[in-house]
């Protein structure tokens, strides 16, 4: 048995996963996520800006400690979009260092999205979903795309997540819905990426959908009508596409206040959950899927299953 610990920073939150691997079992013995907002105006300026790192490093530190607690090894820390993107990068690099002792790995797109295959799929055949899989992750400030059955046969990662579409179309006041013009500029850059995927994953292969990450995990919870988040009941749950459109269609249309009202919301999501609906509406619409099956593992899991 290992016990292993795994660390993803994304554009929008920084996650901790501790477990304990042993053949073909993982054990959770934490699983963390705070919404850290690292990616905070990158789309703009090209940078990730001081306040946001300082928020990361806060959580880090906290995560550093667990690890300690646990007395888990190897460690592994992987960074995706948001410090992909940035000009400054090399000062997230020395942070993670100082807390972690080790360095993180600013992966590829294509990286991310055999990790997030690995982690979502593993313990997808005891259910017989019928197969290729088309796994999509959507993030923050990138979506990635992967069809597999065993083993990853296409991937794509596209710059279109909950954050980036966010901050750069939807421009309200006072917590107010965005407009349907604004709404419609996101569908036409959501559909444009969609149609770049086609062209290096033939996702019309696909014979089932599996969703993760925060955006659709909380789609999932809202759909399932929880009154508090319960990822033991969302994961694996199958949501079909005229919920997911129904469920888009009433956030798009909510003001900030009626969204944080939201049980299942997480107070990070409220403002960017609108985006990240409409992602996974776009997907299923553009590309034919009936449901989606959503999964709490992701590249978290597929980070610790690196490990060994």
């Amino acid at each position: 048995m290992t016990r292993v610990a795994a660390v993803d920073c994304g554009t929008n939150s920084v996650r901790l996963l501790i477990a304990d691997i042993d053949g073909d079992r993982l054990t959770d013995l934490e699983r963390r996520m705070e919404i850290v907002r690292l990616g905070q105006g990158v789309d703009r300026t090209g940078r990730l800006a001081p306040e946001a790192l300082e928020r990361t490093f806060t959580a880090m530190r906290s995560y550093a400690k667990l690890i300690d607690q646990h007395g888990a090894g190897p460690v592994r820390v992987v960074a995706t979009s948001a410090t992909r993107d940035a000009a400054n990068r090399d000062d997230f690099v020395a942070g993670v260092v100082e807390i972690f002792g080790v360095e993180p790995e600013v992966i590829t797109g294509r990286e991310e999205a055999e990790l997030s295959f690995t982690g979502a799929t593993r313990e997808l055949a005891a259910l017989r979903p019928p197969r290729p899989y088309l796994v999509v992750d959507i993030g923050g400030g990138s979506t990635e795309f992967v069809l597999g059955s065993a083993n990853v046969q296409a991937a794509r990662s596209v710059d279109i997540g909950c954050v980036r579409m966010t901050e750069r179309h939807v421009r309200t006041e006072g917590g107010a819905p965005p407009s349907p013009e604004q709404v419609a500029a996101a569908v036409a850059d959501i559909d444009a990426a969609l149609e770049t995927v086609r062209h290096s994953v033939p996702v019309d292969e696909a014979r089932t959908l599996v969703g993760l990450a925060g955006s659709v995990t909380t789609v999932a919870g809202i759909a399932l009508g929880l009154e508090t988040y319960d990822s033991a009941r969302i994961h694996l749950s199958r949501i079909t596409a005229a919920q997911v459109h129904d469920i888009t269609r009433r956030l798009l249309r909510m003001t900030h206040d009626e969204r944080a009202a939201i049980g299942v919301m997480h107070p990070g999501r409220v403002d960017v959950i609108g985006m990240g609906a409409l992602i996974l509406d776009r997907i299923m619409r553009e590309y034919g899927f009936g449901a989606v099956v959503v999964s709490e593992h992701d590249i978290l899991d597929g980070i610790a299953w690196s490990l060994v």
